[in-house]
């Protein structure tokens, strides 16, 4: 078992800060349980996700990422993103919140807004991921509701501030089986750009996370989601809370699927450190990849697109 803390989000308040912050002030990482998520949901969308990735590749590329545009949704084969400049041994698709076409954003080209592309041949696919983005966005509020408590805001300090508007991503990925003797990654180490993600895993394994001891596996624990903070969180606090590597590789022998939605402040919002305590606390290890996150000024979306055109470069002209 991985030695990851697990956080019931029905504890009370305090108790769930409390826990928030040890973790975050550790490996950045812990298990979630009390979240309300009906597990016949995720089933759902496992089985939904999997009819889908066992479709012919002609037929997944009708949802081809370059068909989505600026929304920057859709689906990519294996290979098709990149970490750290290096092909992914996984496929995906993309998602965020669903927008009308005549919404402001949409009509102003605001880029990652629009709408969700979903496959035809499994119609019941895009339900499902519409119902998983106002579930998990629910969940995500809560959580920040404790982050900001264990950094001694008020519990409202997110939800009335950076994340009223949340940008809010969805991504299900497919890792194929590792060959043998293959020594490449189905997805490298690397952080997360955002605030907080929230994984939804299957049965097979395969996340690792690099905590002060060293890597460690963090395997599904039935009824949980892997719960982790992000490079923004990191620059907010002024590094007191540190956003964690972590990198995939399925040695399952089986077909891994995995559910990451990445809850971030709003798109168009200013993100300066957070007040009071949460700006001390800097402990003085360097970043896995070297970069100083409290060097970026402007808004998030300014930031999030710096970091998303490097994963398809050959998309970037499409919404940068």
């Amino acid at each position: 078992m991985s030695s990851l803390p697990i956080i019931d989000l029905a504890q009370p308040r305090t108790t769930v800060a409390h826990g928030i912050r040890a973790a975050c002030r550790d490996s950045g990482f812990f298990y979630l349980t009390g979240h309300g998520v009906p597990d016949e949901l995720l089933k759902q969308l496992d089985a939904a996700a999997r009819e889908f990735f066992a479709l012919p590749e002609a037929d997944k590329l009708e949802l081809a990422m370059a068909r989505g545009g600026r929304a920057w949704r859709g689906f990519f084969p294996v290979g098709g993103e990149l970490t750290s400049g290096r092909p992914d041994l996984k496929e995906g698709l993309y998602f965020g919140t669903e927008l009308p076409d005549d919404d402001p954003r949409v009509r102003a080209g605001l880029p990652l807004h629009g709408r969700n592309l979903f496959p035809a041949g499994v119609p019941e696919l895009g339900p499902l991921v519409l119902t998983c983005l106002d579930t998990l966005t629910a969940v995500a509020q809560e959580v920040m509701r404790g982050v900001a408590v264990s950094l001694d805001l008020d519990e409202e300090y997110f939800a009335a501030g950076y994340t009223a508007d949340p940008t809010v991503l969805f991504r299900i990925f497919h890792y194929p089986p590792a060959p043998d003797g293959d020594d490449g990654w189905g997805v490298g180490e690397h952080t997360d750009y955002g605030l907080l993600t929230l994984l939804a895993q299957d049965d097979n394994g395969g996340l690792q996370v690099k905590t002060p001891r060293g890597w460690i596996e963090a395997p599904p624990v039935p009824g949980t989601f892997v719960c982790n903070i992000g490079d923004m969180l990191d620059r907010l606090t002024g590094g007191w809370y540190r956003s964690t590597p972590h990198r995939v590789r399925n040695t399952s022998g089986r077909d891994r699927l995995s559910f990451p939605f990445f809850f971030d402040p709003a798109f168009t919002a200013a993100v300066p450190p957070l007040p009071g305590r949460a700006r001390t606390g800097d402990d003085g290890r360097d970043r896995w990849d070297g970069q100083d996150l409290r060097a970026f000024t402007g808004t998030y979306g300014e930031y999030l697109l710096g970091k998303v055109g490097k994963v398809f470069p050959e998309l970037g002209g499409a919404v940068l």
